[in-house]
C-alpha cells in the first residue's frame, strides 16, 4: 500500500496551493494548509477533518513559519513534502519599482521560500527523506515579457536555490524540485493576486505599459487547468527519481526550449571571442 504523506503548503488559499491541497487529501494524504488569514474559511473549503491542519502563516515571518512548522510536528510527527508556493507578480517596469515593491516582491517569493525551507530542513535531514517542491515560472528561465523582469529575478532566484540545495540535499535522501508552471487559469492575474507599479513612465507605453492593460484581460481566458496541475504535483511527490527542473504546461516547456536555442545561437556566435580569454603559456620543455 501507498504510504500515506504529510504535506506542508504555503499559500493555500487559493489557485495552485488550494488545488495541491486538495488532491493531497483526496490521495488519502495529510496536509498542513499555510493561509495569512480566514483560516476558518479554508477549513471549510477544504472540509474539516483528522487529516487537515489550518495554520496561519505569513512566511515573511521567521518566528510565524517556526511556530507553524512546530504546529504541524506536534499533530502529524513528520513532513514528507513541502510546497513553497506562497508568492505574487509584480508588473512593472525596472524605473518604475520603488524600493519597497522590489523588497516586498523578494521578501516573499525569495527569502519566504528561504524561511519555510530552512525550517523544515532539520527535520527532514533527520528523517533522511523528504522531498522539497519549490515554485518557479516559465519566468524562471525566461524574462519573455517586459514589466515582469523584477517578478521574472525572484523566480531566477528560486531556480538557483533550488539547483543547489539538490547537490546539498540529495545524500541525505531529500528530493528538490522547481517546478515552472506556465499560464494556467489560476488568480495569478486577478487584479488583487498581482502588483501592478503606481509609478508609470512615458517611454515605456509602448512595451510594459501595453502589458498592463492585456494582463487583466488575460484573467479568465488562460490555457492551463489548475486541478490537472495539482495531479502532475501529486505523480512528482511520488516519484522515486523527480526532476531538480520541471516545467508544466506546453506554454512552459515551449518557453523553456526557446531560451535554451537562443541560448546556444548566441554562444555560437561569440564562442571564438569568448573562449580567447586562456594565458598563452609557451609549452614545457620534454
Amino acid at each position: 500500500m501507498k504510504k500515506q504523506k504529510v504535506w506542508f503548503i504555503t499559500g493555500a488559499s487559493r489557485g495552485f496551493g488550494f488545488e495541491i491541497a486538495k488532491a493531497a487529501l483526496r490521495a488519502g494524504d495529510k496536509v498542513v494548509a499555510t493561509v495569512r488569514k480566514n483560516a476558518e474559511q479554508l477549513t471549510a473549503s477544504l472540509g474539516a477533518g483528522s487529516d487537515l491542519l489550518v495554520v496561519v502563516l505569513d512566511v515573511t515571518s521567521k518566528q510565524h513559519v517556526e511556530e507553524g512548522v512546530q504546529k504541524a510536528l506536534a499533530t502529524f510527527g513528520r513532513v514528507d513534502v513541502l510546497v513553497n508556493n506562497a508568492g505574487y507578480g509584480y508588473l512593472g517596469a525596472f524605473e518604475e519599482a520603488t524600493d519597497e515593491d522590489i523588497f516586498k516582491q523578494y521578501n516573499t517569493n525569495v527569502f519566504g521560500l528561504l524561511h519555510v525551507t530552512r525550517a523544515l530542513l532539520p527535520h527532514m535531514r533527520q528523517a533522511k527523506a523528504g522531498h522539497i517542491i519549490n515554485f518557479s515560472s516559465l519566468f524562471g528561465y525566461k524574462a519573455s515579457a517586459p514589466g515582469f523582469g523584477i517578478y521574472a529575478s525572484t523566480k531566477f532566484a528560486v531556480e538557483g536555490i533550488s539547483e543547489g540545495l539538490a547537490l546539498e540535499v540529495k545524500p541525505l535522501g531529500i528530493h528538490v524540485t522547481s517546478v515552472a508552471p506556465g499560464i494556467f487559469a489560476t488568480d495569478f492575474l486577478a487584479s488583487d493576486s498581482y502588483i501592478v507599479s503606481q509609478n508609470s513612465i512615458e517611454a515605456y507605453a509602448s512595451t510594459v505599459g501595453q502589458l498592463k492593460d492585456f494582463a487583466h484581460q488575460l484573467h479568465g481566458n488562460q490555457p492551463g487547468d489548475p486541478a490537472k496541475f495539482a495531479q502532475v504535483i501529486i505523480a512528482l511527490a511520488n516519484s522515486s527519481n523527480p526532476p531538480v527542473h520541471l516545467p508544466i504546461g506546453k506554454d512552459a516547456i515551449a518557453s523553456f526550449r526557446e531560451k535554451m536555442a537562443e541560448t546556444e545561437t548566441e554562444i555560437k556566435a561569440w564562442e571564438e571571442i569568448s573562449a580567447s580569454t586562456d594565458f598563452q603559456r609557451a609549452a614545457a620543455n620534454a
